[in-house]
Order: C-alpha cells, then structure tokens, then sequence
C-alpha cells in the first residue's frame, strides 16, 4: 500500500508539472495573428479573387444574346414596271407590309480578344495581393504590441523573484534580531524596523502580481485565450540581430508596380483587333427575301473583326501616368527603407547603451552585495544599526533591479529590432 502511495504520488507530481505548460513569445505571436479580426479579411479577399477571376475566365465562353423588335414603316419598296410588251402584261412583284418584325438569337464565339481576358484575370489577381499584402503590413504592427505586453510581464516576473529574495533576506535577519532582543542584546525598535520592510516589500509584490495580472490579461485577449495570472512565460533566447530589411511593406510597393505593369499590358491588349465568330437565327417579316411578303424563319453565320483606334489617342499619356505612378511608388519605398535604416540605428544604439549598462550592472552588485554582507556581520555585532543596513540592503536590490530591467530591456530591444528589420 504504501508503495502505490508513493507512485500515485509521483504520477500525480509529473502530470502536475506537465499541465503546467510554458507560454512562448512565438505561441503568443502565432495565437495573435490566428485570433486577431482583421484575419477574416484575407479569407473574403481570396475567395473575392477566385470568383473575380473566374468570371473573367468566362470570357471565353460563348456568348448568347436575344433581340427581338416589331415596327411600323411609314413606306416600304415597291416596284412598278409600265411598258411592259403585252406578254409581259400583268407581271408583277410583291410589296412588303408596312408592319415587320424580327425576332432571332445569337451566338458569339471569342476567337482571339487580343489578350484582354488573359489580363483582365491578372488585374483581379494583382488586386487582390494588393489587398491581402496591405492586411499583413496592417497585421505586421500587431508584433510590436505583444512585444510591449510579453516583454512587460516578463520584467515583473524578474522582479518578483528578485523581492522573494529580498524578503527571505530580510526574514533571515528578523529571525536572527528576534533572537538578540529574546536575550535582550537588542532593542525591539530594531525588530520593528526589519519588519517595517519586510511589510514594505510585501507591499510592492502585491502592487507587481496587479500589474502582472493585467499584462497577462491583455496578452489573453490577444491571443483569444483566458490565461490564468500564475501562467508560466517562457524567456525568450537571446538573438543575433540581422540589418537585412524584409519588412511585408516592401512587397506591398511591389505588388503595387506589378498592377501597373498589367494596367500597361491591358492598355495593349485593348487596342488589339478582336476576332469571333458568330451565328445568328430568327424568325421574320420579312425575312432575308425582301420579296416573300410571309414571315420566315432565317439565319446567317460567318466571322466578325472589330478594331476600335480610339484607344490610341490616349495610350501615350495613359503609359505616362503609369510611370509617373511607378516612380511615386519607388519614392514611397525609399522613404519607407530610409525611415526603417534611421529606426535600426538607433535600436542598435540603444542595444550597445544597455549591453555597457549590464556589464556595470554586474560590478555595482557585486561590490553592493560586498557591503551588504560586511554590514550583515556588523550589525550583528553591534557596530551599526539596523537602519544602517537596510539602506545597505536596500541599495543591492535596487542594483540588482537595474540589472533585471536592463536584461529585459535588452532582450525586448532585440525582438523590436528584429521586428523593424522584418527578420
């Protein structure tokens, strides 16, 4: 029996543990992105295109039109032949009515379209990642606010475990002073004194567990998922920055000069001849014998050619107004690569400050810490006083708080780096 115990109790640790899962600056980014609204967008876009485009591909099928007219003539042709030899008397031809109708279908067969279907079908796929590109540059700034969040609760976590340090320091001496003032070497002002800050850094936890407990809040309705504040975030590792840009605007600029290249082939494509065949049938009166007075049935088949040269009055401005969009596209890219280069360098400015910051950081606590331990043994000696060291105390942990939240900033200004460079 007591041997199951103890192995229900081992499997009962190991699932404990195991439930208690790492949430990961990556599963944050991804969880984000699946949940964020503007995500729906790229599904209707997608789905806009393919029925876009699939409509333009039914260009290619036949096209079938009815018409249908009925009219009254104020005259019609009529023949009249007078001199006529005597064998040819009473010869005569017949007159149509003045009432006439016609009522035929037709079907039209695209042979070639000079290339408008083709292109027609690349504007609405050009559109499109037109479209789906400028959600991602929008979607793109959504990294920078988990950025703030993630970076903003794992700096607390850091100072957290910093103040448990505190006070198990500070509980050390207050074990240790209790003891003097139970064999009445000390006074109880100096109990008291420990204690007033031992409740003075329990005062900031609870004020760093709210604060932290609103961070993981906001990180839970960003990634669509409720966390329980005590949720365990995973420190991201340390990363090689690259300069490289890569950033989801460059491809929007490129995208954007793509849909002018196919405007310009559209331009070409709609001053080409166009050629198709056709077959019409209907039912008239009169029919294509202008002299059955009878309504007939009828129908004619054969090729059309159609070449409209209006269009090329303007396709030389129209071609301007292309480039000139172009270079206005190009000019926006520069600014935007320039911005980003300026935005880099001073990332990479700040990074290298609280690099030097850290290795500092490390010195003052060492030293800090030196003079904390000596003032230990001094005051409990009775050379100093307890507020002699708790200002001692006092001035190793904020050296170490430095130090945690330079390390933090330190590890974040990496990420946002990274996320300016779009690597």
């Amino acid at each position: 029996m007591k041997k199951l115990l103890l192995i229900g109790t081992i499997l009962g640790a190991t699932v404990l543990v195991n439930a208690q899962t790492t949430l990961t600056l990556d599963t944050c980014y991804a969880r984000a992105r699946q949940q964020y609204p503007l995500i729906k967008q790229k599904g209707l876009i997608e789905k806009t295109k393919e029925y876009s485009v699939a409509n333009a591909a039914k260009g290619y099928l036949p096209q079938v039109n009815f018409n249908g007219q009925a009219t009254y003539q104020s005259a019609v042709t009529s023949i009249t032949i007078s001199g006529l030899p005597p064998a040819f008397k009473g010869l005569s031809f017949p007159t149509p009515t003045k009432d006439q109708f016609n009522v035929h279908g037709e079907v039209d067969q695209t042979i070639y379209d000079g290339g408008m279907i083709k292109q027609q079908k690349q504007v609405q796929e050009t559109n499109a990642g037109i479209q789906d590109q400028n959600i991602e540059v929008q979607m793109y700034a959504l990294r920078d606010r988990i950025n703030q969040i993630f970076f903003g609760a794992l700096l607390i976590d850091q100072q957290l475990k910093q103040n448990d340090l505190t006070q198990k320091d500070l509980q050390n001496s207050i074990d240790r002073m209790q003891a003097t003032v139970n064999n009445g070497e000390a006074l109880n002002s100096s109990l008291d004194e420990l204690q007033a800050d031992l409740y003075q850094q329990q005062q900031n936890r609870i004020g760093l567990s709210a604060t932290r407990k609103a961070y993981i809040d906001m990180l839970g309705i960003f990634i669509n998922k409720p966390l329980d504040e005590n949720v365990v975030l995973g420190t991201p590792r340390n990363l090689v920055v690259s300069d490289s840009i890569h950033r989801p605007e460059l491809s929007f600029y490129d995208f954007q000069k793509k849909n002018d290249d196919v405007q310009d082939k559209l331009l070409n494509a709609g001053n080409r001849p166009k050629f198709s065949a056709f077959f019409q049938g209907g039912y008239a009166l009169p029919g294509l014998n202008g002299f059955d007075v009878d309504p007939a049935l009828y129908y004619i088949t054969g090729v059309r050619l159609s070449w409209s040269l209006g269009g090329f009055y303007t396709l030389k401005n129209q071609r301007q107004l292309l480039e000139i969009d172009r270079q206005s596209i190009d000019v926006q890219k520069d600014d935007f690569i320039f911005n980003t280069r300026i935005n880099l360098k001073q990332q990479s400015a700040d990074m290298i400050k609280l690099q030097q910051m850290i290795n500092k950081d490390n010195d003052i606590i060492s030293k800090r810490t030196a003079v904390k331990d000596a003032s230990k043994a001094q005051m409990d000696n009775g050379v100093i006083t307890v507020h002699d060291y708790i200002s001692q105390l006092d001035a190793e942990d904020a050296a170490k708080q430095n130090l945690l939240l330079h390390q933090v900033q330190l590890l974040m200004d990496q990420y946002n780096y990274q996320n300016t460079s779009g690597n």
